[in-house]
């Protein structure tokens, strides 16, 4: 079945939004002397956000005179909080300033709250006030309101990197000026998961063989997430990672998505390369960034 956007889909996030402004943002810092660098500082970062509930991130910081643009990693479908990806070169952090959050249910932010995973996806999905994604978006705004509060942050560049939610993000926070996003399972997900048997979305699949009679809640619930509803929101220069062709987020099915957002777009139909994406995504970047000459930022096993 297709779901239409809801009637009340601005005033749903609106009330978010108003929800979470009227929670001090907290911030409580500590340096990791451990993981600094001699380039860069890194802090542990606690924040409030609505529950009220404690999220936790790691912000490095450039040493040297600012400001710097910024490269905000959104929290992921994952358990664990990375400083900076895995197989990303650690001398990002020479140039950017990066900030890596744990929302609610990850781990350094699983108190009282701990999530599953697999489970986390579907976790209160039978009630729009329940739902975690709810919370989750919460977290990932606040994020961004901490970001805006740090010395030294280029406002002009806030880059929104990760999922599904780094859309998100771009659409409802109109501080982010450019999204890396590769969609997975928050574009039309109620039909996308009828084509796949591999998680995430074998999560709403596993959800809905247990309750069949919940799918139409389901299905109007998962619309306001929806990428295809946010699309026209997203004002920031994007690069969309898309599955190869015939993929299950391939160029084409993404079209709803790259078709409406109001910002530049480029899409990357992916290689199944780690490699190669990863060296365009650094090119494309660095180029919007710091212009043509600049010389991106690549690990030593991708040279």
């Amino acid at each position: 079945m297709s779901e239409n956007r809801p009637l009340d889909f601005g005033q749903f996030w609106y009330s978010l939004g108003k929800e979470l402004n009227e929670i001090p943002i907290g911030a409580e810092t500590e340096i990791l002397t451990i993981r600094s660098t001699d380039f860069a500082e890194l802090y542990g970062i606690h924040l409030s956000s609505v529950g009220p509930y404690n999220i936790y991130g790691y912000l490095s910081v450039p040493k040297g005179d600012g400001p710097f643009p910024v490269i905000y990693y959104v929290p992921k479908n994952a358990s664990v909080l990375e400083i900076i990806p895995q197989g990303t070169s650690n001398q990002i952090r020479s140039r950017y300033i990066t900030f890596s959050l744990a929302c609610r249910g990850m781990r350094t932010a699983d108190s009282p709250y701990s999530a599953m995973y697999p489970g986390q996806l579907t976790d209160g999905i039978d009630s729009i006030s329940t739902y975690v994604y709810r919370g989750i978006v919460a977290d990932t705004l606040r994020g961004l309101d901490f970001l805006l509060t740090v010395p030294n942050v280029d406002k002009s560049s806030i880059v929104a990197w990760g999922n599904d939610i780094a859309l998100i993000a771009g659409a409802l926070h109109g501080s982010v000026t450019h999204i890396v996003s590769t969609p997975s399972f928050l574009y039309d997900s109620i039909n996308q998961r009828l084509k796949t048997s591999t998680y995430p979305l074998e999560e709403f699949n596993d959800y809905l063989r247990l309750y069949p009679e919940k799918e139409k809640k389901v299905s109007k619930i998962l619309a306001y997430y929806d990428l295809r509803f946010h699309a026209p929101a997203i004002t920031a220069d994007s690069l969309i990672i898309a599955d190869h062709e015939g993929g299950l987020h391939d160029e084409k099915t993404l079209s709803d998505l790259t078709e409406n957002m109001s910002g530049p777009v480029t899409v990357r139909t992916s290689e199944r390369s780690s490699y190669r994406d990863g060296i365009f995504t650094e090119e494309w970047l660095t180029e919007k960034l710091f212009g043509q000459e600049a010389v991106p930022l690549i690990p030593n096993h991708w040279k």
